[in-house]
């Protein structure tokens, strides 16, 4: 009986580190499965930043591109990490009083949580609008992408301020899901055996 009960605390040990969590839906799946996107291009921005050095200091031939470029898919994997994080239940929090809370104050901590967070994105979601309306309109109002003023001169500031603001309208949306379900949930989230 003893191994039975070790066996299934391992098992959601085991399943808490992988995928997203029961109560993130649909939505968290599918934003699971597309963090291989920016982790690829992680790996895409380290094989630029070798071919800058090697062109660089070995040709004496540098790009105008590599530095943007690299700077922008770093920046893009960074903003989707959060919103990866919350599909996965793998954000930092303050556990002193969570940790010891089981059955339904934990179930109510999960929906306050969830729907503080909710809150807190949508107004970065808001705040976020405000950067892109300026990012992607004139002030006559007539479409600009903002650009980096460089020699290569891209709209990645632009693209990025709109990544942003779709990634915070996902996450807002994310919460709002948690919140919901956790609410419906008499079964506590993954690996809680109390």
């Amino acid at each position: 009986m003893a191994d039975d009960k070790g066996e299934r605390i391992e098992a959601a040990l085991d399943a808490r580190g992988s995928g997203a969590i029961p109560a993130a839906g649909m939505l968290g799946r599918l934003i699971d499965r597309g963090g291989i996107v920016f982790a690829v291009g992680i790996v895409l921005a380290m094989l630029i930043l070798i071919q800058e050095v090697i062109l660089r200091y070995v040709f004496n031939a540098p790009t105008i591109w590599a530095h943007e470029t690299t700077i922008f898919l770093c920046a893009v994997a960074f903003v989707y990490g959060g919103l990866y994080c919350t599909a996965r239940d793998s954000h930092i929090r303050v556990v002193l009083f969570y940790d010891i809370a089981h059955g339904r104050i934990r179930q109510t901590l999960d929906v306050a949580i969830s729907l503080v967070c909710m809150a807190a994105s949508g107004f970065f979601a808001w705040a976020a609008w405000q950067l892109v309306a300026r990012a992607i309109f004139r002030p006559d109002g007539s479409f600009r992408l903002e650009t980096s003023g460089s020699a290569w001169d891209p709209a990645f500031p632009a693209y990025l301020k709109l990544f942003l603001l779709a990634v915070l309208g996902l996450m807002t949306l994310q919460f709002l899901i948690l919140a919901i379900n956790y609410a419906r949930s008499s079964v506590m989230r993954r690996g809680d055996s109390a």
